[in-house]
Order: C-alpha cells, then sequence, then structure tokens
C-alpha cells in the first residue's frame, strides 16, 4: 500500500468498510421510518466504495496509458447520486419531506469514495460527524426550532364587524405562528369569514384549540382544513 499500488485484500478490507459506514448510516434513516433505508445506503457506500477502487485500479493495471485520471469514475458518482438522492424528497403540499435522507444519501456515498481511496481517518471522522449530526442535532433541533404544519384557519363570525382580539389571543397563546390574514364581510351586514394561514406546532392539541375558538361570543364556525 506504500508504494501506491492496491491489492486484492485493500480491495476487501475497504468493500468491507465501505459497507459497515452504509450500514451505520442507513440503521439511523431506517430507525426513523424513511423512503431510503439500511440497504439502500449499504448499496450506494460500498458502490461508491467499488466504483473509487476501479477509479485507482485502472491506472494501475494500465500504467503505460499516459492520460489515467484515477478521479474521472469517481467524480462522476458525486453527480450521478443526486438523481437517486431526488427519489427520497416527498412533497406534501407546502411541506418538503426526505431533504435529510437525500443529504445522507449524498454523504455515504462521499464516505464510499473516502473508504475507497483509503483515506481512512477522513472517512471515519466524516461518519462519526454524520452519525452525530443525524442524532443529537436533529433532537437539538426539533427542541429549538419545533416543526409546524400549515393549517387554513377560517373563523365564521355572527357579526359584520366583529372583535377578533380574542381569537388572536387563543392564537398566540397556543404558540401558532400566523403567515396571512384575510377577512370577508358577507353580504347585506351577515356576518364575516375571517381566514389565516397559520402554522400549527406538532405538539398543539387542534382539538381544544378548536374548542377555544368555538366558544369566544360571536362565532358561528370553525374550521381547520390543510392548505395544499
Amino acid at each position: 500500500m506504500g508504494n501506491g499500488f492496491i491489492t486484492e485484500w485493500d480491495m476487501i478490507i475497504r468493500l468491507g468498510l465501505g459497507l459497515l459506514a452504509g450500514a451505520i448510516m442507513g440503521f439511523e434513516r431506517s430507525a426513523r421510518r424513511q423512503v431510503a433505508g439500511l440497504r439502500t445506503h449499504i448499496l450506494i457506500s460500498m458502490g461508491a466504495t467499488l466504483l473509487m477502487l476501479l477509479s485507482i485500479w485502472i491506472p494501475q493495471q494500465f500504467y503505460e496509458l499516459k492520460n489515467g485520471d484515477p478521479g474521472r469514475i469517481a467524480a462522476q458518482v458525486v453527480s450521478g447520486i443526486g438523481f437517486l438522492g431526488a427519489g427520497a424528497i416527498i412533497r406534501l403540499g407546502h411541506n418538503v419531506r426526505g431533504l435529510t435522507t437525500a443529504a445522507s444519501l449524498w454523504f455515504v456515498a462521499a464516505v464510499g469514495l473516502a473508504v475507497g481511496a483509503g483515506m481512512y481517518v477522513a472517512a471515519g471522522v466524516g461518519e462519526a460527524a454524520g452519525l452525530f449530526t443525524l442524532l443529537v442535532l436533529g433532537k437539538l433541533e426539533k427542541k429549538i426550532f419545533p416543526s409546524e404544519r400549515l393549517k387554513l384557519l377560517e373563523i365564521i363570525y355572527k357579526n359584520f364587524t366583529p372583535e377578533i382580539d380574542e381569537a388572536m389571543d387563543i392564537i398566540k397563546a397556543a404558540k401558532i405562528s400566523i403567515q396571512s390574514v384575510n377577512m370577508e364581510q358577507g353580504t347585506k351586514n351577515k356576518g364575516t369569514r375571517l381566514r389565516l394561514l397559520v402554522g400549527i406546532p406538532s405538539s398543539a392539541d387542534i382539538v381544544l384549540i378548536s374548542q377555544n375558538l368555538r366558544a369566544i361570543k360571536g362565532v358561528a364556525k370553525i374550521m381547520i382544513k390543510e392548505k395544499y
């Protein structure tokens, strides 16, 4: 290995490490029931490792060729893995899911390339940092920036000129963020419809919020629905 040439044993060891790297990242994704899990990450990591080995092996075997480039095949992995990662991204209305999984696929391919090139320290540190990001920083991120569900909240008042301060106080107390507000007054002084595009925290009790809003004097109806 010191002369830059790789042997069959080097290849076996690196493929085994590539499998391990993919398994560690994939197990975390499978535990979260993501579309790309254990097997997908293993195959991507081992595939990247194998392609890196091939990139090294070809110039090693055909050393008489002066234009051999060990990084040429590996470079295609970086761009090619993006197409596979795009398949892990799902759009649900205004929400997008799967970005972290897509990034982990791209990341584990990079780890596989590093293992295939014999950069064991860089690959190990990268793997540890990636796992720390998924496990530790993921929980910290949820505490600091709790996830929200985008909803359309409609409050129908019986009055033509309702007081909305009480409703706004209930919404703010529930830590609901307001994206936009629209008020439509009915014809012939018959009621008012208040539409709010809101971000409701995942931990919020929507049933309790609806009950509190319905209890407001002058409110005829409450509707909370998905906003697409």
